[in-house]
């Protein structure tokens, strides 16, 4: 896994940091008039959701790791776990329902979602950009 600079970190970015996976959600560079240049970063623990603010010097060496992402097809939910199917193996995986967060009620049976891996363990699921939903009921306008 390579390894960056302080200065070289980017929100999106995924970092290994104090024997965790971090996501940086926000990134502020700061040049002080008085001593060294640094990057202000605010991360997200990928495994347990937990923020950190971390600073780290231009000169810091950050592990930046690189996630694999595999697009599934989601087949059914199973007691709060997500069947999904890899569409080149056809293996059928069990996924966590928290790795969609918010965008839970919006998961449709056959739908294609993205699983970012690292070392065989899923860390994020996202779904596409656009979701096609019917109205069931609305509450009427005067």
């Amino acid at each position: 896994m390579p390894k960056i600079n302080g200065n070289e970190i980017r929100p999106g970015n995924v970092l290994e940091h104090n024997g965790g996976l971090w996501s940086a959600v926000k990134v502020d560079h700061v040049k002080p008039g008085k001593g060294g240049a640094f990057a202000q970063v605010e991360m997200r623990n990928l495994r347990n959701g937990s923020k950190l603010n971390e600073r780290f010097r231009s000169a810091d060496k950050v592990e930046r790791v690189r996630l694999e992402q595999k697009d599934q097809q989601f087949l059914f939910e199973d007691s709060g776990m997500l069947v999904v199917m890899d569409t080149e193996t056809y293996e059928q995986v069990q996924l966590d329902a928290e790795l969609l967060g918010d965008t839970r009620p919006f998961l449709q049976d056959g739908m294609m979602i993205v699983v970012e891996y690292h070392d065989a363990e899923a860390l994020n699921a996202r779904l596409p950009q656009k979701v096609v939903c019917k109205v069931a009921e609305t509450e009427p306008v005067v």
